[in-house]
């Protein structure tokens, strides 16, 4: 049904309680982004990369994951280092780069990147139907784990239909062109998405109300935490604070 490359496995991260994952992978992603100083920034990092380690996951798979995000990163740094007031770091022309515009541009990517590992470490190493689970035993609301469930069982099913959509006018030998009938052509493939995914849903909703659905979804195993889940949690829990104590006190200087 979908592509879980990292959620198998048998290292200990694969064997935590989804749980325990989430409220640490939230907590963590919230410092990271918070902070302003390199310091706990580069700390947080280190800690990703040694969560990453820990859940021995595809190497090749993890650098492709992180190609795509600094993909988007390295358009950051054509213009921030341009667009900051401060000491002249170098000049390209007329354009002046300045220490705290790459100074920015790096703390940006050090953070993206700390957080997309450590999420790839925490998060894709269980289930995604797991991780639904997860979230209602800790009391997040059921109708935002019902859209999760339903985004993860039919967001491929969707994209099964914009293939045979797509198919279908490559059949009439469609061939995208900077002109109006590309434009329209594309525009009617959205729509035709539109409605058949309404369609479905319509279907959808009929088929889970003949089953007796009352807006709950019934679980037949249940988590249990285990001793190996406190102690990583205390661990990590220390970590975090570590990263706090670095970002909003003196403990290291800017």
């Amino acid at each position: 049904m979908h592509n879980e490359e990292f959620a198998h496995g048998k290292s200990l991260l694969h064997r935590l309680d989804p749980r325990v994952k989430i409220v640490l992978a939230a907590a963590f992603a919230i410092i990271i982004a918070t902070s302003d100083r390199l310091a706990p920034v580069i700390f947080g990092l280190c800690g990703s990369a040694i969560l990453l380690a820990i859940a021995r996951l595809n190497f090749g798979l993890v650098l492709k994951r992180l190609l795509f995000v600094n993909l988007f990163i390295f358009f950051l740094w054509l213009f921030l280092p341009f667009t900051f007031s401060g000491e002249t770091l170098f000049r390209v022309g007329s354009l002046v780069a300045t220490t705290e515009g790459v100074r920015y541009a790096l703390l940006i990517t050090l953070r993206c990147n700390a957080i997309v590992i450590a999420m790839l470490a925490l998060l894709s190493t269980t289930t995604l139907v797991r991780l639904g689970h997860a979230l209602s035993r800790l009391s997040v609301p059921d109708k935002m784990v019902h859209i999760f469930f339903f985004t993860v069982r039919y967001f491929f099913v969707i994209h099964g239909e914009y293939l045979r959509l797509k198919n279908a006018m490559r059949v009439r030998c469609f061939r995208p062109r900077t002109n109006f009938h590309t434009y329209r052509s594309y525009a009617y493939l959205v729509g035709m998405l539109l409605v058949r995914s309404f369609d479905r849903s319509e279907r959808i909703l009929a088929a889970m109300k003949c089953r007796g659905f009352k807006n709950r979804l019934y679980v037949l195993d249940h988590f249990a935490a285990a001793r190996r889940d406190f102690a990583f949690a205390t661990l990590f829990a220390m970590f975090l604070v570590i990263v706090g104590l670095m970002q909003w006190t003196q403990v290291i200087a800017r």
